[in-house]
């Protein structure tokens, strides 16, 4: 190994440890609303738990032409989405991205998004210091009405 290959590999994980280091979120249960032809948006839906106190400030995926953070809540007795700049992620604390509540959308989507592919979606995080993190992750495409995955079963 070169001097210089070897200087460029430890400055690459010394990035990549304090990068993460700040506002490790743990990502689990993704997945994405299968649709039909004609469909040009889709929810995406996953659970977060941040180790530090971070946001959600943006999402983007290859299958979207537009990725936006919503939420859903009932204004009288109209339930109502709006696109949110970002989504808390308390330290410690569950944040769950659900069907009826906060959500990823995906819009002018590119193609239908059979069930079982996988989507590839970017998610932004930004810590208290403002500086901000990508993780990628890839989310199942499920049918309506489909199930988590068995071992999953029992939270519902």
């Amino acid at each position: 190994m070169t001097f210089l290959t070897r200087v460029f590999a430890a400055a690459s994980f010394s990035l990549l440890a304090s990068a993460s280091s700040w506002a490790q979120v743990e990502v689990s249960q993704p997945w994405v609303r299968a649709t039909v032809a004609p469909q040009k948006a889709t929810g995406a839906f996953v659970q977060l738990k941040a180790k530090s106190d971070s946001r959600l400030v943006e999402v983007r995926s290859s299958v979207a032409g537009v990725a936006e953070i919503h939420e859903m809540k009932m204004e009288g007795s109209t339930m109502k989405m709006r696109a949110i700049e970002g989504l808390d992620l308390p330290a410690g604390q569950l944040v769950e991205l659900k069907p009826g509540s906060f959500h990823i959308m995906l819009m002018d989507l590119k193609k239908p998004l059979a069930a079982g592919e996988a989507v590839d979606l970017t998610l932004v995080f930004e810590g208290r210091d403002k500086k901000r993190v990508e993780q990628e992750i890839k989310a199942e495409a499920r049918a309506m009405g489909k199930p988590a995955a068995a071992e999953h079963a029992h939270k519902h």
